[in-house]
């Protein structure tokens, strides 16, 4: 885990981080414009576009986490039982935290389903009758916490490295895009306005650099504690893709249908090999 340059390493991890947060948000926008809905969210009927999308991330996000973050944290020479038992703790806790969050918005909506008001709680962004009462601040606040987290995630590997850092950067742009879909689609909804809905995903999308910046400090400050970091964000990545993308993948479809998601999951692996191996060759 070669160290670099303070000044640069920050430098690159804001870039980085301004890309995944900002830009992952810039994308969705441009996606929707061409007419890729979130199907959850009130979409008109074109769904498979954005399952190619969640098909993408969650190959993406696996292949950072096993082919990348955990090797270099087994590198650093620590013990792999403790490492392994991090990575244990850190599944439960975003567990723990998904939990913690389905039991706020379902005790928050508790009398929208008094009303005949159905709210599905199996994704964390569709949460359209309730935001259309609160302005969709509850969106944004989630959102925003999310962000800061992936900015200190990103960091965390850029610390050990640029290319893992850019690999990292890469899988969480990949995780955002179909997310802030599903966020834009709420707060159309809730603001009337495309520019107002865009304007304030991309304040929260602008916490990443935030966390980035908080990450460098941290952990620059916690060199020694870097292989559990490194875990701590791969454990963050395989719970995403494994509880939140690929349930929403399994689903009765064709075999065209099947074959398609399956063809984007290896795309996700095989962009996360390239970057990676050109990022080594620069």
């Amino acid at each position: 885990m070669a160290r670099r340059l303070p000044t640069l390493t920050l430098t690159t991890i804001l870039l980085a981080t301004f890309m995944a947060g900002i830009g992952s948000v810039w994308l969705a926008a441009a996606l929707m414009r061409l007419g890729w809905r979130d199907a959850r969210t009130g979409g008109t009927g074109r769904g498979l576009p954005e399952q190619h999308l969640l098909s993408l991330a969650a190959g993406a996000l696996l292949a950072t986490a096993f082919m990348h973050l955990l090797p270099e944290a087994m590198e650093s020479g620590r013990s792999a039982h403790a490492l392994f038992a991090t990575l244990l703790v850190g599944l439960v806790f975003f567990f723990l935290l998904d939990k913690a969050e389905l039991w706020h918005h379902g005790h928050e909506h508790h009398h929208d389903g008094e009303h005949g008001h159905a709210h599905d709680h199996g994704h964390e962004h569709a949460h359209a009758h309730g935001e259309k009462r609160s302005g969709g601040w509850a969106v944004l606040t989630g959102d925003s916490v999310h962000c800061f987290g992936d900015g200190i995630l990103i960091a965390s590997a850029f610390m050990a490295n640029m290319r893992l850092g850019l690999v990292a950067a890469l899988a969480v742009l990949a995780h955002e895009v179909p997310h802030h879909i599903g966020d834009l689609a709420v707060l159309r909804q809730t603001s009337g306005s495309r520019r107002a809905a865009l304007v304030k995903v991309s304040l929260a999308g602008a916490v990443t650099p935030l966390g980035g910046l908080v990450g460098w400090w941290l952990v620059d400050r916690l060199v020694h504690w870097l292989p559990y970091f490194l875990v701590v964000a791969s454990s963050s990545f395989v719970y995403v893709a494994l509880a939140d993308l690929i349930p929403q993948l399994q689903k009765r479809l064709g075999a065209r249908e099947t074959l398609a998601q399956i063809a984007w999951l290896l795309g996700g692996i095989a962009l996360v090999v390239v970057v990676s191996q050109a990022a080594h060759a620069g």
